[in-house]
């Protein structure tokens, strides 16, 4: 990248530590560069509050806020959820995040003439990956600018090291430095005690959990929710209408007082490495599991089976960073497909951070109580049984008699 082509940046700013001290850095080290600033809404409440303000004084031209919750719930989660996606147990909130966010991005840097996108993700991490590859789909020939592959940075320490000299304000100190992502779906944290894996989470300690408390601190009566969906997508919650971000925003707060959607997981990052966090969903975990509970009596056998198969390589390419691939929208092909009968009413009990099943029913319902019953039916003859175990149990029995003839 020739550095003095490089008049004006786009900067994804987040108004973190990593973000605020990029904008004195890209000035220094191109050329006294015009630094753009954009900040995608994607549900961080109270992270927005005076971003404006701090990204001028940190040396950006402007600062674009832009509201993409909406985009993001309905183009990204929801289809996520219907696919059934999870990596290694992971909800996947920050992996789906950031393509909503780079493909804001590259739309502003196009319209501003921009000569290179910047962010703030490590040269360790994921991020880097899901952002460059967003870019990728929609601005091919875009240089990009990724800090933590050039600065001599090595530490968050360092950084707060810098930010202090440059007099830029932080909200975080040395003995609160997590790494967290927020938006409406989750809160990640990583980093201090929880890179030793044989630390136990500090779930009861103030403040650091946010969305949720502890189970242990959760109400002792349990509390009940009742989700209805279309065709796999949620449209009430407890007998009112409400969108699906209306909804997730509902369940976080119920989910979140009963301790539910706590994950603590050493995941497989693209890079290479192993890597443990903790991720609050208290909505997306109820959600997931009233989609789950429906789709058992909704869909068939084999459809169920394949559906489970392709939602890991599902999950894969939303963490892999490969949303704008044509894998991926050939599989939301297929799950759109199977959620034609996925329409019915769930009940979930949340009880100190368990999700307990309560009652499924829908007009789509492939569960018949006359056929599972234990009592007399009439539909189900018994002694069909035999013939069919005979022809099913055919080459085992073949093989069995090969193999006695093969010994004498």
């Amino acid at each position: 990248m020739d550095k003095s082509k490089i008049k004006k940046v786009v900067l994804a700013y987040s108004g973190g530590l990593d973000t605020s001290i990029i904008i004195p850095w890209l000035k220094e080290n191109y050329n006294n560069c015009e630094v753009i600033a954009v900040s995608g809404n994607v549900g961080q409440e109270g992270e927005l509050d005076g971003l404006e303000e701090k990204a001028l004084k940190t040396g950006a031209s402007k600062l674009y806020i832009e509201d993409l919750t909406d985009e993001f719930v309905d183009d990204y989660i929801i289809p996520t959820v219907k696919a059934g996606a999870l990596y290694e147990e992971y909800m996947l909130g920050t992996s789906f995040a950031r393509p909503v966010i780079a493909k804001r991005m590259v739309e502003i840097a196009l319209a501003e003439g921009a000569d290179a996108i910047a962010h703030g993700c490590t040269g360790k991490g994921n991020d880097q990956v899901r952002f460059e590859l967003a870019i990728k789909a929609f601005a091919p020939d875009m240089p990009v600018i990724a800090p933590w592959r050039e600065w001599n940075i090595k530490s968050r320490e360092e950084e707060i090291e810098y930010a202090e000299a440059h007099n830029i304000p932080l909200k975080i100190t040395r003995e609160t430095n997590y790494s967290k992502d927020k938006n409406l779906w989750h809160l990640s944290h990583e980093g201090l005690d929880l890179e030793d894996a044989a630390n136990e989470p500090l779930y009861e300690k103030d403040g650091f959990l946010e969305m949720s408390v502890s189970p242990l601190q959760a109400p002792d009566e349990p509390e009940y929710v009742e989700l209805e969906f279309v065709k796999g997508v949620p449209v009430a919650l407890n007998g009112e209408k409400k969108s699906a971000k209306e909804i997730i925003l509902d369940l976080n707060k119920i989910g979140g007082k009963n301790g539910i959607g706590l994950l603590d997981i050493v995941e497989n990052r693209l890079v290479g490495m192993k890597c443990r966090g903790v991720y609050e969903t208290p909505g997306g975990a109820i959600l997931y599991a009233a989609h789950n509970y429906l789709e058992t009596v909704t869909l068939d056998k084999m459809t169920a089976h394949k559906k489970q198969e392709l939602s890991i390589t599902f999950a894969e390419l939303v963490y892999n960073g490969q949303w704008f691939t044509p894998l991926r929208e050939a599989l939301s092909a297929f799950v759109d497909k199977t959620q034609e009968t996925v329409t019915g009413t769930v009940r979930l009990k949340l009880y100190k951070g368990n999700i307990i099943k309560a009652g499924v029913k829908s007009d789509y319902s492939l569960y018949s109580e006359e056929l599972a019953t234990f009592g007399e039916d009439h539909i189900y003859n018994q002694a069909d049984s035999a013939g069919f175990i005979n022809l099913y149990g055919l080459p085992i029995a073949v093989r069995a008699r090969l193999n006695e003839k093969l010994k004498k």
